[in-house]
């Protein structure tokens, strides 16, 4: 008797558990939302992150269904996620599905006519990292544009922000830096779902000249603003070659902005983004300028060799960084401070290419302020009231709590 009431004590808890769990829009769309692509031609918009808890790709997962798809549109990284970082791509075939793959990172990023042909509906599901600068949020809205064109439905399968969806932060992108790395007025982080955001481009009209677009967002289930990824438990597929772990995320907009210097950003180490350093950089001094500068970063002491990228097979001093969640930080403010502390102990040998640093951070004023044309006081609270007016307007846009 006693085990017959365990027994019914666990088969109570079980659909608890269940409900307990995140489940991302891919997953609710193959439970009980398939019937929005019956009879349609469907173009999935995927990468090797399109997986569902199962682990199994998105695009797999639609075939064994019976779904028709007949394109896949692959974003940077490609489809199945080889191609390295600005590595133009080429349409090809998928080898496993046989289904032709439409290329959006090489002779064009937005899907053209030709490619559209054969498409009645389109489904986005790609992991974002929270981080203007991260280009599946440009492919995201080159695809909304190009279905407003042809009057053609898109499907966003929302993901959870790595980020967690409470921190704004960074410059507004100036319009006359317009580019892949930025192509809506964002802060650099955002705080926002990618079907969040895809909601926020319809209802600001920022497809512009009048074009509308038919979207249908497919919310998670469970997933709220202040989670951690680990909070949520789902596993993680990077997303890129250079985002192997949740913490990369974190990380990402307070060192990515040394991609426009001669400092590494830890590419070719097995912590992109979480390790810096060059061969000129006394790793002490560094480490404990950060931590009088940003205390609420754990910063280390760090040396490496990147197998690839820049200091190829070169011995590098830097530092490590621990954050548990951007939730403790102003990320972009810590990443002026960390270029800033950079030029000033490594004046003779930091390099900054001006051009670089102003579209990563979407401002002018990023420079200026490294280069003493204009002062924190003077910088900071603008980027912090663009920030706070975005956070207000975005709210009206978001679908969880």
């Amino acid at each position: 008797m006693h085990n017959v009431r365990c027994t019914a004590a666990l088969l109570l808890l079980i659909p608890l558990v269940m409900r307990a769990q995140v489940l991302t829009g891919d997953d609710v769309l193959l439970r009980s939302r398939l019937d929005i692509l019956s009879g349609k031609r469907v173009g999935v918009v995927a990468n090797q992150a399109s997986r569902l808890r199962s682990g199994d790709n998105l695009v797999d997962a639609l075939v064994r269904h019976g779904v028709n798809v007949t394109v896949i549109f692959a974003p940077e990284h490609g489809f199945r996620g080889v191609a390295g970082p600005g590595v133009p791509l080429g349409d090809t075939i998928d080898l496993r599905t046989r289904i032709p793959i439409s290329s959006l990172y090489g002779r064009t990023t937005k899907p053209t006519d030709a490619m559209l042909g054969r498409v009645d509906v389109l489904v986005y599901d790609l992991q974002d990292v929270g981080v203007r600068f991260y280009t599946y949020t440009s492919t995201m809205y080159l695809v909304m544009e190009a279905a407003a064109d042809r009057h053609i439905p898109v499907v966003v399968l929302d993901r959870p922000d790595p980020l967690g969806g409470e921190i704004v932060d960074g410059p507004i992108l100036s319009d006359s830096l317009r580019s892949f790395l930025g192509m809506m007025p964002l802060p650099v982080v955002y705080g926002l779902t990618c079907g969040e955001l895809a909601r926020m481009i319809v209802g600001e009209h920022w497809l512009g000249k009048g074009r509308e677009v038919d979207l249908t967002v497919i919310p998670m289930e469970g997933w709220k603003r202040t989670m951690s990824w680990e909070g949520t438990k789902l596993p993680w597929f990077r997303p890129s070659p250079n985002m192997p772990s949740p913490g990369t995320c974190l990380a990402y907009p307070v060192t990515c902005f040394l991609e426009a210097t001669n400092v590494s950003e830890g590419r070719g180490t097995d912590s992109p983004f979480e390790t810096i350093g060059a061969p000129f950089i006394d790793a002490d001094s560094l480490v404990a300028a950060l931590r009088l500068e940003c205390p609420e970063i754990g910063w280390e002491p760090a040396s490496f060799t990147p197998r690839s990228s820049k200091y190829r097979d070169t011995l590098c001093h830097g530092v490590r960084l621990r954050l548990d969640s951007v939730s403790v930080v102003r990320p972009v403010e810590c990443g002026l401070f960390l270029v800033r502390i950079l030029m000033r102990l490594c004046s003779r040998t930091m390099e900054i290419r001006k051009d670089g640093l102003d579209r990563l951070a979407g401002s002018f004023t990023f420079f200026q302020s490294l280069s003493n044309h204009a002062r924190d006081q003077d910088v900071l609270p603008v980027w912090e009231k663009g920030a706070a007016e975005f956070a207000r307007l975005s709210k009206r846009y978001r679908l969880y709590p």
